[in-house]
């Protein structure tokens, strides 16, 4: 099992699926420094720090995305949720906060697999 396959493997991904759209290991690995790179992340909390919901918003919508696109389902579910908390009008930011602390654990986790792999 390679590197790679690993970090898939521990944060419950599905290496297989994203290997298939990907077409190759390679691919999957430059687009795995690529997500470490993104600075959504940081984005979205400082965002939320400011109570700037437009910011916040985009910043999660990326990272949901990128989270969809990787097959990091464990991110993509969290992520995903606080973006529609913050897609609503208006937007609840006590409760896109609290929305935020399983977004931050899942990307702790997820970044940790993949500097170990990389």
């Amino acid at each position: 099992m390679s590197a790679i396959e690993n970090a898939y493997n521990q944060i419950g991904a599905d290496f297989d699926d994203v290997l298939r759209r990907f077409t190759s290991e390679e691919l999957v690995v430059r687009f795995s420094e690529k997500f470490l790179e993104d600075g959504s992340f940081e984005q979205l909390g400082e965002a939320l720090r400011n109570d700037d919901v437009n910011a916040a918003f985009l910043a999660s919508h990326t990272l949901k995305g990128i989270a969809q696109n990787m097959g990091f389902t464990g991110l993509y579910e969290p992520s995903n949720a606080l973006t529609e908390e913050l897609r609503a009008k208006p937007a609840d930011l006590t409760r896109a906060k609290e929305l935020l602390v399983p977004v931050e654990a899942e990307y702790g986790k997820t970044a940790q697999a993949l500097r170990a792999a990389l």
